[in-house]
């Protein structure tokens, strides 16, 4: 039996110093062999919820609280130019497990003219079981996969996760809205893989008034403890780590509240950042950084709707989250493999989050399904520095089926936007109408 009170018990443990040298000895492991995976590298996807693109350091954030980031970028690869494939979580989030745009995988609806799909506790519905998605085709090079955090593709028994392709789970199905009075709809579901914990606000605390919550330590203590358990048994594993702190209502462990200079959701971006910088530290402390490629990125722009205390930073972008302009598809986006990225690069190369299916199988020696479409692109040249370029790729926006811009290059096409008439607005087609979903 999965032991909850123990779990946050040791997270609170872990926070009680931040210093490396305590953080090690709380965690601690010793290998007796160095685990050599080059020919199939452990690959890890870090997709944070609603962080925008100017919400790091090194992309501009004057606060520069984002250390462990920054120093990230520095050792691997800046994309200035990186996009979502949808400004909101779910669509994103099923693009980047299939390599397609939602309006292939089926994250998309049809019953408003331009609106997103997504799933929270009240759609019944779920990732489709003709979509093969990234950890399924991993296992035939004996990857184990796990994801830590929010799932979104759905909430009953056969959307979950082990029901798609991961060995292990530790999160929820949906978003930590709430809390809910249980008499009207139920607190969301924690899941130590198929055995529900509690529910959030209940037995995993989420104080609205102060924001305190201990679940981004959880998450970071889950993703550690899955790396060392496969470097122990030699074994390539595939880790989605996926926290929510970053959405409204945001949250931050005691530490972390009130330390940063903006406000609540800047404590929980600093959070999000030491544990990057943690799980980076891990992968050298036993010895696969060289074998271990990292990509952070985030599933949409900053949710503006949620400021001024609880919205991150698009930078210069135009509007965020929900919406197709820069603000809400632009995303921060690096790429960290020791000793095959070289340092400090930024590339400037127009770059998708669907990419990073068709770049993993590659990574792994692996082929993409050959019996659909797949809209993402592999990387592995790009970040290899090898002589070729994808060229002026495009970039397409999408809200639903609706196809809303195109950049190719430095150009970008608005096919329809919003406007404030009357008549649009009753439409539920200017940029209030859109937001309310």
């Amino acid at each position: 039996m999965y032991n909850v009170a123990a779990h946050m018990t040791a997270a609170m443990r872990v926070m009680s110093s931040l210093t490396l040298t305590l953080f090690f000895s709380i965690i601690c492991c010793s290998l007796t062999e160095k685990l050599s995976n080059a020919s199939s590298p452990n690959i890890i996807i870090m997709l944070m919820d609603d962080m925008g693109w100017g919400d790091l350091g090194v992309l501009g954030q004057p606060s520069k609280e984002t250390p462990y980031l920054d120093a990230m970028a520095a050792q691997g690869m800046l994309f200035p130019n990186f996009y979502t494939a949808n400004p909101l979580c779910s669509p994103s989030r099923a693009a980047l497990l299939t390599g397609r745009l939602p309006v292939r995988n089926g994250f998309y609806t049809t019953n408003g003219h331009a609106r997103n799909a997504y799933t929270p506790q009240e759609i019944v519905g779920g990732i489709s079981k003709d979509e093969i998605l990234l950890p399924q085709i991993m296992k035939k090079k004996g990857y184990v996969s796990k994801i830590v955090g929010k799932w979104h593709l759905g909430h009953r028994p056969q959307y979950l996760p082990l029901k798609n392709g991961f060995d292990e789970w530790f999160g929820a199905p949906d978003c930590h809205f709430g809390p809910y009075n249980s008499s009207i709809r139920p607190n969301i579901p924690v899941y130590n893989n198929s055995e529900m914990l509690g529910r959030y606000y209940e037995e995993f605390k989420i104080d609205r008034k102060t924001g305190e919550s201990n679940l981004t330590q959880m998450y970071l203590l889950e993703g550690v403890d899955f790396i060392r358990r496969q470097t122990e048994a030699q074994r390539p594993f595939f880790l989605y780590w996926a926290p929510d702190a970053t959405h409204a209502p945001v949250y931050a462990s005691k530490p972390f509240l009130g330390q940063s200079q903006r406000g609540r959701y800047g404590d929980a971006v600093m959070e999000l950042d030491y544990s990057v910088g943690h799980i980076l530290l891990w992968l050298k402390r036993l010895g696969i950084e060289n074998d271990t490629f990292v990509f952070f990125t985030s599933d949409n722009g900053a949710a503006l709707t949620s400021g001024p205390n609880e919205a991150g930073s698009n930078g210069p972008f135009l509007c965020g989250k929900e919406t197709t302009f820069e603000g809400g598809m632009r995303e921060p986006a690096i790429a960290w493999w020791p000793g095959h990225i070289k340092a400090g690069t930024v590339n400037f190369q127009l770059a998708s989050v669907m990419d990073l299916f068709p770049t993993s199988l590659a990574l792994a020696g692996l082929s993409p399904p050959d019996d659909r479409a797949l809209d993402g692109l592999d990387l592995t040249p790009v970040l290899l520095n090898h002589p070729h370029k994808q060229g002026n790729r495009p970039i397409f926006y999408y809200r639903g089926n609706e196809l809303m811009a195109v950049r190719i290059g430095q150009y970008k096409a608005h096919y329809w936007t919003w406007s404030n008439s009357l008549e649009e607005f009753n439409k539920g087609g200017d940029l209030q109408g859109v937001l309310e979903e």
